[in-house]
């Protein structure tokens, strides 16, 4: 029986057996389809780490795009006798991530310190509850200054939270014709409470 021939484990850049650590040498070289074979071998790996540090998938996809973008500018430093092109990706997308929740939290103490640091005002509760009512007063007086079209499509988006689309649907009429009664709706309220800008 006739032997097959060996292929040995790295074929070249563009071979199928290529390693994370020759891939990465050639992204140094500036080699953009070896970054992108990289990126596919890897990818879920660093997005991974990201997502298990910092717990949102959305921050965890803005680091590791970074991640990236640190592997692409910063392949030349990679150096296979202190590991691997794996453990350097993971191990940057790790510190890359609990930087993340370090700034995080320090902006988080800022904002605390500067909310601690405001002076305190007076409150007045019967005062404020006061002027809350008569605001609501002038605005229930002002909407009822409005056509009934306009006042129905005003209240059922304002305070109904529905989008043009579904005072459109809810009314039964044209969507330039709900959006034209809420526009001219808003514009009588405004003259109304003296609303300027």
């Amino acid at each position: 029986m006739p032997q097959r021939p060996q292929v040995p484990a790295a074929v070249d850049a563009r071979g199928p057996e290529v390693t994370a650590d020759a891939l990465l040498r050639d992204v140094a070289a500036g080699d953009e389809a070896a970054f992108e074979r990289l990126y596919d071998r890897l990818g879920a790996a660093v997005f991974g780490v990201c997502l298990r540090v910092l717990r949102d998938p959305d921050h965890a996809a803005e680091v590791a795009q970074e991640v990236w973008l640190d592997v692409w500018r910063t392949a030349p430093r990679f150096d296979a006798a202190r590991g691997s092109a794996r453990a350097w990706a993971l191990t940057t997308a790790h510190r890359r991530a609990v930087d993340r929740v370090r700034a995080v939290q320090a902006q988080r103490d800022r904002d605390q310190r500067d909310l601690d640091a405001e002076p305190r005002r007076p409150f007045d509760e019967v005062a404020d509850g006061v002027a809350d009512e008569l605001e609501r007063a002038r605005v229930r007086d002002c909407l009822g200054s409005l056509t009934a079209t306009q006042r129905e499509a005003v209240l059922l988006a304002y305070y109904g939270g529905r989008t043009y689309r579904e005072v459109a649907d809810e009314l039964g009429a044209a969507l330039p014709t709900v959006k034209s009664r809420i526009r001219d709706g808003l514009i009588r309220l405004r003259l109304c409470l003296g609303v300027t800008a």
